[in-house]
């Protein structure tokens, strides 16, 4: 297998392998192990998969966008039917496990996928001489 690090990869390229949960050097391992575990290392190129550490930035990113698709949409309702509470949570509460559940696994690769195309490391001090 030729080495893949040195093949450049597009934008592009970086977005759809992050969205189908895939190696993001080789496009074509699987990331996880389970639902949102990641595995160890890349099955065909032996990617380790050490450096990856997305923290809490997909959670964040979901819960940002699916509070807002279900907050409008519940304020709609409201404001034009003005059902039950019964009803409401009847609504929402599957809607707000599609919304936050689903993406979740897309989007966690997706930002691995970006911080591997883009070499992002953990930050270093710089030791500057005062002037």
């Amino acid at each position: 297998m030729p080495d893949q690090a040195a093949v450049p990869v597009s934008l592009g390229q970086t977005v759809i392998r992050g969205l189908t949960c895939k190696c993001p050097r080789c496009g074509a391992g699987k990331l996880y192990a389970g639902f949102i575990n990641l595995a160890p290392r890349c099955e065909r190129c032996e990617l380790d998969y050490a450096f990856i550490d997305t923290g809490d930035g997909p959670a964040i990113f979901i819960i940002m966008i699916a509070g807002a698709i279900v907050v409008g949409c519940a304020l709609v309702v409201e404001v034009k039917y003005q059902p039950p509470f019964w009803l409401h949570a009847a609504l929402w509460l599957p809607l707000i496990l599609a919304t936050t559940l689903l993406p979740l696994r897309s989007m966690k690769s997706l930002l691995i996928a970006l911080q591997f195309h883009h070499k992002a490391s953990e930050g270093q001090l710089i030791d500057r001489t005062p002037k």
